[in-house]
Parts: structure tokens; sequence; C-alpha cells
């Protein structure tokens, strides 16, 4: 299994995703700003990062340019972001960042982006992004698009807390009762606004039984009420 460094100064993003990547099997740093996150390359030499872009000190974009113009750029480096731009993706990519996550980030494009970053080839510096026509990425792209190559994510509803939640009743009963799982504990994550330790509380789970069940029902452990992580 690999090292990642996590670096992003909220404490419930790190805490969040060194969770699912300790249960991956991974080797998790922690870096709440970029004088930390230096300090961590320079002595463990991560095989992956995930970097925040926008961070108090030092914003992700300056720091991996900075990595990359030292020769420091030896791992591949997604990017995170839920105020991000498309020409802020474009930069980061030309810089040499591996991926882009906005936020909020599903558990599916975290484990999907982690495993090909860390088993891909790492892109040429500098190497930007393809065009087509001789004209940048559409307008109406988002910026995860525009760091995949114009390539549109899927399409991720925002389930808050409903009243109106319907279920196929004509189907066999485990699929019905995943259903109602499934819809139950995405009201409460986006009630105590994504935190595992009051959902756990709440429906009565310890947290690590609640963390695999949810991963089994395929729920968004990154939701919460607010628009990013």
């Amino acid at each position: 299994m690999a090292t990642i460094l996590v670096v992003d100064d909220e404490l419930g993003i790190r805490d969040l995703l060194s969770e699912i990547l300790n249960d991956e099997g991974h080797t998790v740093e922690l870096a709440e700003n970029a004088a930390q996150a230096r300090n961590v390359r320079a002595q463990l030499r991560p095989d992956l990062v995930l970097l925040d872009i926008w961070m108090p000190d030092t914003d992700g974009v300056s720091l991996l340019k900075e990595w990359a113009s030292s020769g420091l750029l030896t791992m591949p480096v997604i990017m995170m972001s839920g105020h991000a731009t498309i020409d802020t993706a474009v930069e980061a990519t030309r810089i040499g960042a591996t991926a882009f996550l906005e936020k909020p980030i599903t558990l599916a494009k975290l484990l999907k982006a982690v495993d090909l970053g860390l088993n891909k080839p790492l892109p040429k510096v500098g190497a930007g992004l393809p065009v087509k026509n001789g004209l940048a990425p559409a307008i109406e792209l988002t910026v995860e698009a525009a760091m995949t190559g114009g390539t549109l994510p899927e399409p991720v509803m925002d389930i808050g807390p409903q009243s109106s939640q319907s279920f196929n009743l004509e189907g066999p009963l485990r699929t019905a009762r995943d259903e109602f799982e499934k819809a139950y504990f995405e009201y409460h994550l986006a009630k105590e606004s994504g935190s595992m330790t009051r959902v756990a509380e709440k429906t009565g789970l310890e947290r690590t039984h609640l963390y695999r069940k949810l991963k089994q029902l395929g729920v968004d452990l990154a939701r919460s009420k607010r628009s990013t992580l």
C-alpha cells in the first residue's frame, strides 16, 4: 500500500480522508498548511499527495509550482477544491497535477482518483491540456472536466433531508431495504454535516461498523449541508 499525504486546512476534511484511506490500507500523513506539507514531503517522500487549493498561508497551486520548479514533483498530486475556476484547473494541470477532485468529494471518485494516481505514469510538467481546433476547453465544462481533458463527470445528486423519498416496493425485500438504509444514512449525514461521530451516535452504530455499512451501501461519505467538504 502507499503513503499518502493529505494537505487541507480543514480538520474535518483531513480526518475524513484519513479514515477512508487508512481503511483502504494506505498510510496517511496529514498537513494543515504548506509549511507542514513541505516538511512531510522532505522527510517521507509520499507516494501521492491530495492537495487543497485554497489554504491560508500558501495556496495549493503555488505549492505545486514550487515543487515543480525545484524538481520535487516526483509524486502524483491530486488537487482538491470547491471553489476553483477552470483557469485554475488548467494552470494546475500544466504545472503537473495529475487530477482534480471537486468538493464535495464522493467516495467513489476519491478511491478512483487515488488508484489511477498511484498506477499511471506522471504527466510531463507543462504538458498542458488537449485542445480542439486550437480552442481552449468550452466554458460550460466543470473544473473537474477541464482537468480530465474535457470529459464531463457523472452527475452527483445532492440529497438532503427529505420526507418524500420513494422506494421500489415491487422488487426484492433486500433491494428495498438497502434503498431505505441508504436514504436513512444520507439523511443523517446531511443533517449532521457529514460528521461520522455524530451520525454514529444518532444511529446507535459503532463508528467502524457505520463506515463499512455506508461503504457497502454506496453512500457518499463526503456529503454535507455545505457546498464544500
